[in-house]
């Protein structure tokens, strides 16, 4: 299941995110989103975990963590409508 992690704080790196959901379960991906100009995070990532159950307890643990001075936000990623 694909997850959306948003309010990340600008010092988190991809490594740290990857290692606390990585303490839930396994992590097929984990992508920090950054902005091409400055390279700097853009306060939001996408961590993909191969298990349901894991990324339910994922969604339940750390929706509303303090990490790294602000209060993430864990959610299942919405995939665009597909148009037939």
């Amino acid at each position: 299941m694909k997850l959306l992690v948003r309010n990340l704080s600008r010092t988190t790196s991809e490594n740290a995110l990857f290692e606390l959901f990585a303490d839930i379960g396994p992590v097929q991906s984990c992508n920090l989103v950054l902005d091409q100009a400055t390279g700097e995070s853009k306060g939001f990532a996408f961590v993909e975990m191969p298990k349901v159950g894991d990324a339910k307890i994922a969604i339940n643990k750390l929706n509303n963590l303090d990490l790294d001075g602000s209060k993430i936000r864990v959610k299942k990623a919405s995939t665009p409508a597909q148009d037939s």
